[in-house]
């Protein structure tokens, strides 16, 4: 009887104790919602992300292309120095990416894609150009992941893809903190669309081919992650700075990540235009006589 009778004090001086001295308190980060933010059903952002990349014919960007390579794997992350360079697509396919020797100015890296096969020559320090052509997709992977870049993660990261008439979608809402520039230790917890675009796979499975994440603020793509046949992220692409061109919204900063071969890309735009005429021998790219060429 004495130990029921002492149980219910105990059970107060618990309580007391851990409402009372010992108890600590330590700062997070406070989030706020946004002012305004939009909805919309899965049919409109499904035409939405398709008018986008309907719209956009042609590009033409200036720009500076930082490269990573390594990570957990190696141990180490080795970054190169920026690159100064130039981006032609005309679509559906159509694609040019120069690069250019830093201060030197002299070519670098030069590859042209039809979205079928693709040629590049990229310059080496002892070894003179090496000239390369292939198939868009990678079927032997090379030991040096800069080798291993297909003109489809420039095309697919630069415009985000439309969802055509045999693949299928499906909408989940979620949030990010996006912290706040000029206040310290404050984030707008902004909610977001994640448009999954699938296609059916053998007659009975859905396989999951990209997801594009919307700013419900402004129905913008924020970031695209893109799948392979065995549900694994291949590209991962975040977009940031966007500015008006032409009456277009196009991000300025593009991060483009390859995680399985660890292998990251800083795309950044310092001019651009859209939509205008590009003619066919800016995506020639011809193979001197008498040259070997590396069949990848």
């Amino acid at each position: 009887m004495r130990l029921l009778r002492a149980i219910p004090a105990i059970v107060v001086c618990s309580a007391v104790l851990l409402t009372g001295c010992y108890k600590s308190t330590r700062l997070v980060q406070k989030t706020m919602p946004p002012d305004m933010f939009q909805s919309a059903g899965v049919e409109t952002l499904k035409k939405l992300v398709s008018d986008r990349d309907a719209a956009i014919k042609t590009l033409n960007a200036t720009v500076e292309i930082t490269a990573s390579m390594g990570g957990g794997k190696t141990g180490q992350v080795t970054t190169y120095t920026p690159f100064k360079g130039y981006i032609f697509v005309r679509q559906p396919a159509d694609l040019r990416v120069i690069l250019q020797v830093p201060v030197l100015g002299s070519r670098a890296m030069d590859m042209v894609s039809d979205g079928k096969m693709f040629t590049m020559v990229h310059a080496t320090a002892h070894n003179g150009d090496v000239w390369i052509q292939g198939n868009d997709v990678v079927a032997v992977p090379s030991k040096n992941s800069l080798e291993n870049l297909r003109p489809d993660v420039f095309l697919d990261s630069l415009l985000v893809p439309g969802v055509s008439a045999d693949e299928y979608v499906a909408v989940t809402e979620s949030t990010r903190l996006v912290p706040l520039p000029d206040k310290k230790n404050q984030a707008i917890e902004e909610p977001d669309y994640d448009l999954s675009v699938m296609k059916l796979k053998d007659g009975k499975v859905f396989q999951t081919l990209r997801v594009i994440h919307l700013n419900r603020i402004n129905l913008l793509p924020y970031q695209l992650d893109i799948y392979n046949a065995d549900g694994q992220v291949v590209t991962k692409a975040v977009y940031d700075g966007y500015k008006d061109f032409g009456g277009t919204q196009f991000p300025t900063v593009i991060d483009i990540s390859r995680p399985l071969e660890e292998l990251s890309l800083k795309v950044q735009i310092t001019k651009l235009t859209l939509n205008e005429t590009l003619e066919d021998d800016q995506f020639d790219l011809k193979v001197p006589d008498g040259v070997t060429v590396k069949k990848m």
